[in-house]
C-alpha cells in the first residue's frame, strides 16, 4: 500500500472513532502528518463518497459511509487509483503495457489469478474490522498465512512435506 492509502485508513479510523467528526488540522496533529496532505486526502475521500464535509464554525469532516459496509478493497481501489499487485494486471490497457516484458512474461497469468484472489479477500474485509478490534472478523480468517502465524486464528495450516 502507498502512504496515501495508509493515511486514508488513519483518517477514516479517526473519523470512525469520533462520530462528531474532525478537522484536517486535528487529524494532521493527531498523527503528525502534513495538514495539506491530509486535506488533499480528505478532498479525495469526499469526492468519492467516503466522507462528507461541513462548512462553518463547527465545520469539518465526518464519515459518509458506514465502516461496517465499506470494504478495504473499495477504499484501495479508490485511493490507489485501481489497486494492483503488478503493473500488468491493471484494468486499463495503458498500464498493462507499461511492462516491457508483458509479451514474454511467464508469470503474468498466474499473477493476475493471485491478484483476483487477493481482491476477493480484501472485498470481504470491512473497514470496521480494522477500526474496531471487537468487530466480528470475516475475510481475515481466509488468509492461511495469517492463520498459521496465530495472528487471527488458533488454526494451523498444514505445511507440505518435502518431496
Amino acid at each position: 500500500m502507498s502512504r496515501k492509502a495508509d493515511y486514508a485508513l488513519l483518517i477514516l479510523s479517526y473519523l470512525h472513532q469520533r462520530k462528531e467528526g474532525g478537522t484536517a488540522r486535528a487529524i494532521a496533529e493527531q498523527f503528525g502528518l502534513s495538514r495539506s496532505f491530509v486535506a488533499n486526502i480528505l478532498k479525495e475521500l469526499c469526492q468519492n463518497g467516503f466522507v462528507a464535509s461541513h462548512r462553518g464554525v463547527k465545520g469539518g469532516y465526518a464519515l459518509a459511509r458506514d465502516a461496517a459496509t465499506t470494504s478495504l478493497a473499495e477504499l484501495l481501489e479508490t485511493v490507489e487509483d485501481g489497486f494492483q499487485l503488478t503493473v500488468c494486471n491493471h484494468t486499463t490497457d495503458a498500464r498493462a503495457e507499461a511492462c516491457s516484458h508483458a509479451t514474454s512474461c511467464t508469470v503474468k497469468g498466474p499473477m493476475a489469478d493471485v491478484h483476483q484472489r487477493l481482491m476477493g479477500v480484501l472485498q470481504g474485509v470491512m473497514l470496521v474490522e480494522l477500526f474496531d478490534p471487537k468487530a466480528k472478523p470475516s475475510a481475515l480468517h481466509a488468509l492461511p498465512l495469517l492463520a498459521a502465524t496465530g495472528c487471527c486464528s488458533a488454526n494451523t495450516v498444514e505445511q507440505p512435506s518435502p518431496a
